[in-house]
């Protein structure tokens, strides 16, 4: 019997040659082209990130598309990061994009995303109709050659890696940049993001910038754990103002500011609300997810703009970006998105607008950060991936829903929310929040307090009453 293949928090992710094989990428592919078929849609964009058989995966989803008929441009600029692709949906007018990756997840891994025609990730109605299509085994028994797809136009290529230059060229001054951001510090984390950054910014201190599928072991997630080097680099070098990094798709962003101290997404998100509508007059409405701070509850409020808090993962905001006129959306893990670009993570993308706004402003990213504490107060924000059992896990889950978790060390228990996981409110600011991991075997513990040494305590605290 075929493994159940089910897509998680964003996109279907396994192990490489243990449930994630030519045979199961077969069966999501003929899913996509089922799916394609149904809808009337006839062209996809397929892309690939740097982990292990990244082409061949590509290809045969190209193969199996290309026996359904329908015309694939898949990238002829080797590895793309997830938003080159969702662009090159948008810019070639397809129906749908495909990204072979698995994001931030360990090397071990590969996985399979899906993008729509408005060039951001599918919307959960119609990723659930696709993940229903999948067949117990592909039913195709041969696959299409690939010469005799491009003889019949059904294979073309493309490079998307040119069309997303050439679209952030058009998009940010870079002259401006060069001249006012100072010397940054990249770390791509051997991911899909090393190519196009030495070329929009090509006089960085580049780490980690090299083709290695196996990327040393280390998942590449840009939080600050596993960022040592990147940090060291920053400490060491006091002509570099600012750090850089990307996961392995380059969709998600971690920075460091000049003194080699981390700066988060919830940060991050904050530095792009206060600069799109202060600085540059921009308004919309501010969509979160449940894990970000509340402290962007707090800006838009001091704004007078609308905001939306939604469940986790980056495909909730994206919906509402295709309806409404958002100004900037974001995730707690790295994953944010503003106005005038598609409806898509791009780590890349907002990066730029940061040093965008220092070259404009002539701050440090430390200066916008304090910037940012004036408006709503400083506070710090910490997580937690516990690596239990199901059976520790389903355990913990059902003491949160009994409402049983009255406490936690010193820290009395006074509002519980769940909206997607269970947020324990202390008050004065300062939660812990669980959540079971929509894309890993993992249990994530998030805490925010004024300071990282009481994020740690309440972490500590928490641990030691959950386990």
């Amino acid at each position: 019997m075929a493994i159940p293949i089910k897509f998680g928090t964003d996109g279907w992710r396994a192990i490489i040659a243990d449930d994630y094989t030519v045979d199961n990428v077969k069966r999501v592919a003929e899913a996509t082209a089922l799916f394609m078929k149904k809808h009337n849609m006839k062209k996809a964009v397929i892309g690939h990130d740097c982990r292990f058989g990244g082409l061949l995966f590509a290809t045969t989803t190209a193969q199996v598309l290309g026996a359904y008929g329908i015309q694939c441009h898949i990238t002829t600029s080797g590895f793309v990061s997830t938003p080159m692709v969702s662009l090159g949906v948008v810019k070639l007018k397809a129906n749908l994009g495909i990204v072979i990756t698995a994001s931030h997840n360990p090397p071990s891994y590969n996985g399979y995303k899906l993008k729509a025609a408005y060039g951001g990730p599918m919307i959960p109605a119609d990723v659930t109709e696709v993940e229903n299509m999948i067949p117990e085994a592909c039913t195709l028994r041969e696959l299409p050659a690939v010469q005799y797809l491009k003889d019949k136009k059904l294979l073309k290529e493309v490079d998307l890696e040119t069309i997303y230059l050439k679209h952030a060229k058009k998009n940010f001054d870079f002259k401006l940049i060069k001249a006012g951001a100072g010397k940054i510090a990249y770390d791509a984390m051997y991911g899909a993001g090393q190519n196009i950054v030495k070329k929009l910014l090509p006089r960085c201190v580049f780490l980690h910038c090299d083709d290695n599928p196996g990327m040393h072991g280390q998942a590449p997630e840009p939080i600050h754990r596993n960022l040592s080097l990147l940090s060291e680099t920053i400490k060491k070098n006091p002509k570099i103002t600012a750090g850089l990094a990307n996961d392995g798709d380059a969709d998600r962003i971690g920075m460091y500011d000049e003194d080699g101290q981390f700066v988060d997404s919830h940060h991050l998100l904050l530095i792009l609300l206060l600069y799109l509508h202060r600085y540059k007059g921009m308004t919309g409405k501010v969509v979160f997810t449940f894990s970000v701070t509340d402290k962007m509850k707090k800006m838009a409020e001091k704004f007078g703009l609308p905001y939306e808090i939604t469940k986790v993962g980056f495909k909730y905001i994206a919906e509402i970006m295709t309806k409404e006129d958002i100004l900037v959306g974001g995730e707690e893990s790295g994953g944010l998105a503003v106005k005038g670009h598609i409806p898509e993570r791009d780590g890349v993308w907002m990066g730029l607008l940061v040093f965008e706004f220092m070259a404009r402003t002539g701050k440090t990213l430390k200066g916008l950060v304090q910037e940012v504490y004036e408006e709503v107060g400083a506070f710090a924000f910490e997580r937690d991936d516990l690596h239990i059992t199901e059976a520790q896990k389903q355990q913990v889950i059902k003491m949160c829903n009994d409402r049983a978790y009255k406490s936690f060390g010193s820290y009395t228990v006074k509002a519980v929310e769940d909206l997607d996981g269970w947020k324990f409110i202390f008050g004065d600011e300062k939660w812990v929040m669980i959540r079971a991991s929509g894309t890993e075997p993992v249990l994530r513990v998030y805490a925010q307090a004024p300071s990282l040494a009481e994020c740690r305590v309440i972490l500590d605290a928490a641990k030691a009453t959950i386990l």
